[in-house]
Formats: C-alpha cells, sequence, structure tokens
C-alpha cells in the first residue's frame, strides 16, 4: 500500500481543521441562542427564580425549521443563527442529539423529540425522511379532536422519555392546536381550527456529583436576597478540588465562577456570583456571553476549596410565544404567514402555542432536571472558600457537545 502523499496529508489536515472550525461555529450560535432566550425570560422575571432548558427549545425549533419557507424559514435562521438546510448542520446537530440520547450510562441525560401528527394529514416525503432521524421514529397519528385521547397519548410519551419519572417530565409544545389539550396548553385556542400536528421535546438529567456533598455537613446558613432580606437555607458543604477562578471585566466588575462535576465528568454546573456582596445578579448577567463563558471555562484552575451551596429546587413555566416574537420568530405563529410547505404541501400549517416548562432539584448526593428548550487567580496558604449565600446564575453544560442543557438562576433557595 502506498503511504499518504504530503497533498492528501495537507487536505486532510484542512479539512480537519474546518470541520472543528464549523462545529465551534454552530456551537456558539447555539449558545448565543440560549443567552438571547435566557435574557427575554430575565426580562420578564426580574426577581424570580428561573430555570430554562435551551437545548430542548432549539432542538424543536430545529424540527419546525426542517419543514419552514420563505420568510418563516428566514426567521428562524436569523434566531438560531443556521439553517438546518444545510447538510453540514444536520450532520452535527445529528451528532449532538446522539450524545444527548444516550443514557445508558451516568449521569442520566435524554433528550427526545416527537412529532403528533392529525390523522389524514399528507405530510412531505421529504420531510418525513428528515425527520425520521430526529424523532427516532416517534411520529405517531393522533386525533386531536379528542384532546383527552391526544392528552393522555402525549403525557405518556412524555413520561416515557423522561425515563418514565412524570413528576419531573419536561414537555415543550410547538404545534398547530384548535382545542384545549389538558396540562399542556392553560385554556383553550378559540377562533382556530382543529390541531393538526404538534411537535414535543423532552430533556430529563439525573446525576450524582463527581464530589457529593455529604448530608451531616448540612446545616442552616443565612442567605441574603436581591432586596436585602436575610433568610436561613439549608447550606450543603464540602471540601474538594474544584475548577474557580475569579474574573474581572474592562468596567473593572469581578465575578466568581465555579465548576462542579457530574460522575464521568460528561456534565458540569457551573455557578457565578458578583465578588461584591452588594451586587446584585443584574451586575452579572450582561457580561455572560458565548464568548466569556468559552474564555472563563478554559482559564479556570484547578484548586482546593471549601464550597457553600444551598439545597435548592426551582421549577418555571412559560408562554415562549411572546419570547421568541421578540426574538424575531413571529411568522410561524400566523395563520395567514406562516410557510410550512416542507411539512405539508397540502395544509395551511401554523404554530398556535409554544409551551415550554423545566424543573431542577439540587440536592447533597447529586441533581434532577427535566424540561417539557480576563481572569486571575489568588494562591493562598489554606482551602479559598466559595459560598453561594446570595443570589447566583447557574447552567448545567454538556462538555463533548458544548450544549447548554440548563440553565437558571436562583434568588431564594425556599420559594
Amino acid at each position: 500500500m502506498r503511504p499518504p502523499s504530503i497533498l492528501s496529508l495537507l487536505l486532510h489536515l484542512q479539512l480537519t481543521w474546518e470541520s472543528s472550525a464549523f462545529q465551534d461555529f454552530i456551537r456558539q450560535r447555539n449558545t448565543e441562542f440560549a443567552l438571547n432566550l435566557y435574557q427575554q425570560f430575565t426580562d420578564a422575571e426580574e426577581k424570580s427564580n428561573l430555570i430554562i432548558s435551551p437545548a430542548g427549545v432549539t432542538f424543536a425549533l430545529g424540527l419546525l425549521q426542517l419543514g419552514a419557507k420563505g420568510e418563516t424559514s428566514a426567521q428562524l435562521e436569523n434566531a438560531l443563527g443556521y439553517t438546518v438546510h444545510d447538510s453540514r448542520v444536520q450532520h452535527l446537530l445529528q451528532s449532538t442529539y446522539g450524545a444527548l440520547t444516550n443514557s445508558s450510562h451516568s449521569p442520566n441525560i435524554h433528550l427526545a423529540c416527537g412529532l403528533f401528527v392529525e390523522s389524514g394529514i399528507q405530510l412531505s416525503p421529504k420531510f418525513s425522511e428528515d425527520t425520521a432521524i430526529w424523532v427516532n421514529g416517534s411520529l405517531q397519528r393522533v386525533n386531536f379532536g379528542n384532546p383527552n385521547e391526544t392528552t393522555t397519548l402525549i403525557n405518556k410519551w412524555v413520561g416515557t422519555r423522561s425515563r418514565g419519572n412524570q413528576h419531573y417530565a419536561f414537555y415543550e409544545k410547538l404545534g398547530v392546536v384548535g382545542s384545549e389539550i389538558q396540562n399542556v396548553i392553560s385554556q383553550p385556542i378559540e377562533d382556530s381550527s382543529p390541531a393538526q400536528i404538534a411537535v414535543i421535546s423532552t430533556m430529563h438529567f439525573k446525576s450524582k456529583w463527581q464530589n457529593p456533598f455529604s448530608l451531616s455537613e448540612t446545616q442552616h446558613f443565612k442567605f441574603t436576597k436581591a432586596d436585602g432580606s436575610v433568610i436561613k437555607v439549608p447550606m450543603m458543604y464540602q471540601v474538594s478540588e474544584v475548577n474557580y477562578g475569579q474574573i474581572k471585566t474592562g468596567g473593572n466588575q469581578r465575578f466568581i465562577i465555579v465548576e462542579l462535576s457530574y460522575l464521568e465528568h460528561t456534565v458540569s454546573m457551573f455557578i457565578i456570583i458578583p465578588s461584591e456582596r452588594k451586587q446584585g445578579l443584574s451586575y452579572v448577567e450582561p457580561h455572560i456571553t458565548a464568548q466569556t463563558l468559552s474564555t472563563w471555562a478554559k482559564s479556570m484552575r484547578r484548586m482546593k476549596m471549601e464550597v457553600f451551596l444551598p439545597r435548592f429546587k426551582v421549577q418555571s413555566k412559560f408562554n415562549l410565544k411572546t419570547v421568541l416574537s421578540t426574538l424575531g420568530i413571529t411568522d410561524l405563529f400566523s395563520p395567514t404567514k406562516a410557510d410550512f410547505r416542507g411539512i405539508s404541501e397540502h395544509e395551511k400549517l401554523f404554530v398556535s402555542e409554544a409551551i415550554h416548562e423545566a424543573r431542577i432539584e439540587v440536592t447533597e448526593d447529586g441533581t434532577e432536571a427535566a424540561a417539557a428548550t480576563a481572569m486571575f487567580l489568588m494562591k493562598r496558604s489554606r482551602a479559598l472558600v466559595f459560598k453561594a449565600d446570595r443570589p447566583f446564575f447557574f447552567l448545567l453544560r454538556h462538555l463533548n457537545t458544548g450544549t447548554i442543557v440548563f440553565m437558571g438562576r436562583v434568588m431564594d433557595p425556599l420559594e
């Protein structure tokens, strides 16, 4: 066998570099969309606990983009930063989808997308083919004219995809509906034709900490809320090696960031708080961008620390229509402007409801979450102390793909 020529090796290296650069580009776009999405929610919920699953929203919108045409497709592309009609994007997202659906080992992380289509609707053959990989054969025919039957079917699907734990089941609905679906849509949709298509995505995560907190070490400590009031909360405690950094921005704002790993180091939780106790999260959140997150993560250093983290449980439920419209995704909600000819050329389809719900619970043992979308270091002679005893921002990131699985903030651990 002839050895490869220098030209072929250089070509291989060039293609590898281009592939890596493209992957970084898509990951950055997904992170930017996640942060834009988060910002819209924080504007609406200024003083509340908050959690969202950007990955769940992104994949559901990507699924819809496969069938979008014209201005509807352009708006989705502008918001997401890419088009899934690009074969390279499809390949990368399918790879990411595969990584997020493998729950055969710890941590348990599972993303699933499903299509529920009204019986009698004729789907485009290409759309059926393209979505087959995304939904893993989860395309089901339903009768939206019978909301009770359809609700049972969808809830069963959600429960199965979230490993049977329906209490922590996340479901997010993007679909064309004309009547109320219990527990998913808060009120009936008036002046609309019967439901025709529902796009559902679920995200479930459950894992133990790489270094668990000891239950015997948990004590009630003071937590200072944004309004200055002080409450007592169950504060978990451990001494371990963690990734840690102190951040100083050009505007002289200073933050503290800690990374806590779950088993197998597949997913990590990043926690960010202002260095100054008097500064609120409003000093932190504007500085969190795709670029800064990447820079901070790469610049952190491993060191032994005392970590204080409150036990907390957060759940949020939002109507995505307002948020997505603010991000420029408007036409898909309009019966007259929506263009989903890529799904079916024989039906006039539009999205009438978009709901997002997510929950997370953090304890000494680990975390269970679900959703139904310039640094310098200081050395000291003893272990540094990280104490989340005031409002903080957090995110869970899948390290191999760079996907932000969940993100949010804790304003009151007892809320």
